[in-house]
């Protein structure tokens, strides 16, 4: 079986790749995070924080971090989603999980279907060795209905919001951060939010970067953020792990957006990895940027 590992396509201060790079004023303080979510690795850099107060706030955000795995792990079996996948139905979901349920229906009508979570019986199949044809007909978004009540599927669906949530999460943490009044702050949870600016007073400085790690492109990021993803970036059985829901997709290609949202990035950079309608879709989410197509 095929080891799946999640790529990463960002490296934060780019000119060393390494959250140290960042200079400091030495009357600048600035706390430091790692961790995970949803399996990935995560950072935080949080300026004019630190001691006592940055700690209870790396507290709370771990706990939010567990809060919304619990919502969208594929691995938890008693996540939302992962009720969802094993019983077709979900009564009363969390507002998180009807948020990124919108979310992705946009996405879906904007990309023509391209963007689809009921993609994952097909990502499982083709991981596992399964019944490609037959996973391959449980794909249909139009089989997912949902209201703030209750989420149904279609028989023997199941959903993957791996395009998505993840920037849902940095959105979540940025969120809490700026209730905390904090306003220079870089999130990493997979997808990447800058507020405000570096300890020095420029924007955060972030590079794209290839699968094999080569620097694509430079980007400032103030008060956005930033996805990047890429068809190809974890081979799943000989294929791209970014699957195409209208069949096998075509040539490897990585996609970075902006947007102020991380969610909406973190979606943007997927779907537009499936389609060549770029400046169409883009069309309809006015406030995103398509910074690099390699």
């Amino acid at each position: 079986m095929t080891v799946l590992t999640r790529r990463r396509f960002l490296t934060i201060a780019a000119a060393g790749g390494a959250v140290a790079a960042c200079p400091v004023s030495a009357r600048t303080p600035v706390a430091r995070w790692t961790g995970r979510a949803l399996g990935a690795g995560a950072s935080m850099q949080l300026v004019g924080l630190g001691g006592d107060a940055a700690a209870e706030i790396f507290a709370q955000v771990e706990a939010e971090i567990l809060r919304l795995e619990a919502v969208f792990s594929l691995y938890d079996p008693q996540s939302e989603l992962s009720r969802l996948n094993q019983d077709g139905t979900l009564a009363g979901p969390s507002f998180d999980f009807l948020q990124v349920l919108s979310l992705s229906n946009r996405l879906n009508v904007a990309t023509k279907g391209r963007f689809d979570p009921s993609i994952q019986s097909l990502w499982h199949a083709k991981a596992t060795g399964g019944d490609l044809e037959a996973a391959m007909a449980l794909v249909g978004w139009h089989n997912v209905h949902f209201e703030s009540s209750r989420i149904t599927v279609g028989r023997g669906q199941s959903l993957t919001f791996n395009g998505i949530a993840q920037g849902y999460i940095t959105d979540k943490i940025a969120a809490l951060l700026r209730g905390h009044g904090l306003s220079d702050v870089l999130v990493d949870m997979g997808e990447v939010m800058g507020l405000g600016n570096r300890p020095d007073g420029t924007p955060w400085k972030l590079g794209v970067a290839a699968p094999d790690g080569q620097i694509l492109h430079r980007v400032q990021l103030s008060d956005r953020a930033l996805a990047t993803s890429a068809t190809h970036g974890t081979v799943l059985a000989g294929g791209p792990h970014i699957l195409d829901p209208k069949g096998d997709g075509g040539q490897p290609v990585l996609v970075s957006v902006s947007a102020p949202s991380a969610a909406l990035a973190d979606g943007l950079s997927t779907a537009l990895c499936l389609t060549d309608e770029t400046q169409r879709v883009l069309s309809q989410f006015p406030k995103a940027e398509l910074i690099l197509r390699a």
